[in-house]
Order: C-alpha cells, then sequence, then structure tokens
C-alpha cells in the first residue's frame, strides 16, 4: 500500500493505528469497525482480494486473540495487513467478512476450527479440519505441541480396533530454532535426535 493510501485510510477513520509490521502496510482496527473499513478498502480502495485470515494468541496478556487479516489490490499490486482484537478473552468473536469477500467462508472456518474464534453471521461456521465433535483448538497456546489423546470420532472403528487418537512421541524435543536468518533456514529441529520411533529415548 502506497503511503498516501495509508495516510488517507488513517485520515478517514480515525480509529485505526499504524501496527508494526517488517514488511506490508498493517493497521489495527477495532472489532467493531471491521465491517466498514473492509467495504471501503473493498469498494473505494480498490482491495479486491482477501488472501488470508488468521490470528494470534497472546495466551497471558488481554486481549488473549487478534484478527489478522491479509489484502491485495490486484490492480495496485499492493498489500494491506488489517488487526482486530476480540474484546471477549474466553469467548472470541469477531465479525465475519463472508458477505464482503466469498473467501472468507474457508478462510473463517479454518481460523474457528485451529483458534477457536467465533465469526459472527458466518453462513456455515463448521470445523475444516478436525471433526465436528473434536473438543480442542490445536492451534491455541494451552494445546500441548505433542497432542492430545482423544477418542476417534467413529465409535464402532473405536469399538472394533480399540485404537484412540494419541499424543505424538515428540522424538528430540524440545524442537528450537536458531532463530537468526531467513525462516527458510532456521526451521526447529529436535535439540535431541538420539532417539526416534524405531530407537528408545536413552534413560537421563
Amino acid at each position: 500500500m502506497a503511503e498516501s493510501d495509508l495516510a488517507l485510510l488513517q485520515e478517514r477513520f480515525e480509529y485505526l493505528t499504524e501496527r508494526a509490521s517488517a514488511d506490508h502496510p498493517a493497521v489495527n482496527c477495532p472489532a467493531d469497525k471491521l465491517i466498514e473499513l473492509c467495504t471501503a478498502l473493498r469498494d473505494e480502495f480498490e482491495y479486491d482480494m482477501l488472501i488470508d485470515v488468521t490470528a494470534i494468541d497472546w495466551d497471558a496478556q488481554s486481549p488473549r486473540f487478534t484478527g489478522v487479516y491479509h489484502f491485495l489490490s490486484t490492480t495496485k499490486h499492493e498489500y494491506l495487513r488489517v488487526a482486530a482484537d476480540c474484546t471477549d478473552d474466553i469467548n472470541p468473536v469477531l465479525p465475519s467478512l463472508c458477505g464482503l469477500y466469498a473467501a472468507a467462508d474457508w478462510h473463517e472456518r479454518e481460523t474457528f476450527d485451529l483458534m477457536g474464534i467465533r465469526y459472527q453471521d458466518h453462513p456455515d461456521l463448521r470445523r475444516i479440519l478436525m471433526w465436528d465433535d473434536y473438543p480442542y483448538h490445536p492451534l491455541r497456546k494451552e494445546f500441548p505441541l505433542a497432542g492430545i489423546e482423544t477418542p476417534l470420532p467413529a465409535a464402532d472403528v473405536a469399538e472394533q480396533t480399540g485404537a484412540s487418537l494419541i499424543a505424538a512421541p515428540m522424538m528430540g524435543g524440545p524442537f528450537v530454532s536458531s532463530g537468526d536468518g531467513p525462516m527458510s533456514q532456521t526451521e526447529p529441529r529436535a535439540r535431541d535426535e538420539s532417539w526416534t520411533e524405531n530407537k528408545q529415548k536413552p534413560s537421563d
């Protein structure tokens, strides 16, 4: 987004604040103003494509959850990031953008599924990766990296096999990254690579 566009947005929508960003221009928007802002982005500022909807779980701080939206103008070839805090830390809610961008449908379902944010007025807010009765949201900070043992969704399969979804063994964990350089070169690696699925973890 051109600096002039960002200035125009901030001048017109006084509730916007500039958000720190290492790449594209970004703004913070109150959740109750999100529809108003995004309507203007689409209809007046030529941000015709919603690229992504995701969220941040800040864990111990409040607001705990922040919805994050990435927009693209296919005519100006510019990106904009919009962030909106959920006002409720226990039952986070944001307005759905499905009425403005068709792409919001699956993006919002994914964020609901993995982070537990409900999107008000979404036409079909169902889980998209986990099964409907799955009791957890796997990208929340309290969800353990190894997962949680959970009964299989099909009771007949569980009864016949005696199986359940078990937590991953987390071989070699914890997983750490140097944090230096580009992300492509700092993928997390197991701190202890002396054991695998086929080789038992050494005793302490």
